[in-house]
């Protein structure tokens, strides 16, 4: 009897062994992470909508607020507002852009918008996730709250509609004319790094005037999303870069070392190219393939076969973005 029984044990420890990795993968996704992330950037969409309804609303009584505007609100030199980020907690960034054609009518504009500084500090205090909320115009005026170092961090030669965080916004890239995410993180000229951005057009009679914009920091994204989550994720993009995760899913994926830093202290530096962590870049031909796999084909499982690889990678889509989570299971 005492034979029988420990054969029948020995049998299940052993089911349960070699079907283990099936096992798991018919539980399924724990996706969790992607339905708490994207309810918040939803309500994202809403806000910059009430944002851009206001801003419309300056527009459409431009004559009248000119005729009441406070000129000493803002100082400017050259083309850079004279305020810096320790001046005042009320006050954005505005500068006036080289490229403008008509430097006193985009002066007018900073006037008739400067309501919009009450508008974007109220988003940054309802919203912990947001890094900065900003527009730019077709007159080449550009404002950003919380302010930053413009004079330092931004050229005043550039042209903003040839970013895409403007063109994004355009009714070629965006013809419902309506709340946009920018796919691609990218990094932000005013020195915050790696950057999620959320767009809306504003239009004046018709035709596009300018494109709001709300920022969200990768580096926040990982400390909400990913830091104290239990597993080694990825966050990739539909290219296949890595847009987030944690250091050890990176490196058993086979990528660079982060030596003496995390992820995202990585890609806060200028040395961050996208390509040394694409998937499809990857030297290791198992880790080309999970790319295949998983943004290709859209499966949600990957079975590694090499015995130095990671056990398996589990995926799921998100909604929202056009993202892949993806958790990697390490070798026992």
């Amino acid at each position: 009897m005492k034979f029988n029984f420990l054969c029948f044990v020995l049998f299940l420890t052993s089911c349960n062994s070699s079907d283990k990795t099936q096992r798991d993968h018919s539980l399924g996704f724990d996706d969790s992470i992607i339905l708490e992330m994207e309810s918040e950037l939803k309500i994202l969409e809403k806000e910059i909508i009430l944002l851009k309804d206001h801003f419309e609303f300056l527009l459409e009584n431009r004559d009248s607020i000119l005729k009441k505007a406070d000129r000493t609100k803002y100082s400017f030199d050259g083309g850079y507002s004279t305020n810096t980020p320790q001046d005042s907690e009320n006050l954005s960034s505005v500068v006036i852009l080289n490229t403008t054609s008509d430097f006193d009518k985009s002066m007018e504009s900073v006037l008739i918008t400067n309501s919009m500084d009450s508008l974007f500090k109220n988003s940054l205090e309802k919203y912990g996730i947001i890094a900065q909320v900003y527009y730019n115009a077709i007159d080449q005026v550009s404002r950003v709250f919380p302010p930053y170092d413009a004079k330092a961090l931004l050229d005043l030669n550039i042209d903003v509609t040839a970013f895409n965080f403007f063109y994004e916004g355009d009714f070629n890239h965006n013809p419902e004319k309506g709340p946009k995410w920018i796919p691609e993180v990218y990094v932000d000229p005013a020195g915050r790094g790696w950057i999620l951005s959320l767009v809306h057009p504003v239009l004046l009679d018709g035709e596009l005037y300018a494109v709001l914009g709300i920022d969200i920091t990768v580096e926040e994204i990982f400390e909400r999303y990913l830091e104290n989550k239990k597993g080694e994720y990825l966050i990739v993009n539909s290219k296949g870069d890595i847009v987030g995760g944690n250091s050890g899913a990176i490196e058993a994926l086979s990528f660079p070392p982060l030596l003496n830093h995390v992820y995202r202290e990585t890609i806060l530096s200028d040395n961050y190219r996208v390509s040394d962590y694409n998937l499809f870049n990857s030297k290791n031909k198992e880790v080309r393939e999970m790319a295949k796999s998983i943004i290709l084909k859209k499966e949600k499982f990957y079975q590694f076969k090499d015995e130095f690889s990671p056990e398996a990678a589990y995926a799921a889509p998100f909604n929202l973005l056009e993202w892949y989570l993806i958790e990697i299971e390490p070798s026992l």
